[in-house]
């Protein structure tokens, strides 16, 4: 648990986003020491990473191998696939 703007929330959770604009957010804490919401995906596209083509072509798209820091949304777009 981590103090984000005056209420507790769970890190590193993937949930649902309230936003339109995002399908899915997290929390998690910067290197800084701050807490920081990150938005990912898309609502209005489906994931289908059963099709193994389609998960290839996705992971090597956004470079999956190193998916970079976890403040940014590339991170959890990648975890999720």
């Amino acid at each position: 648990m981590a103090l984000h703007q005056g209420k507790n929330v769970t890190l590193n959770k993937i949930m649902k986003s309230e936003r339109a604009a995002k399908k899915s957010k997290v929390y998690v804490k910067k290197p800084n020491g701050k807490v920081t919401v990150v938005h990912f995906g898309d609502p209005n596209m489906k994931i289908k990473k059963n099709i193994p083509s389609r998960r290839k072509s996705f992971r090597a798209r956004h470079k999956c191998d190193n998916p970079g820091p976890r403040w940014k949304a590339r991170y959890w777009a990648c975890k999720t696939w």
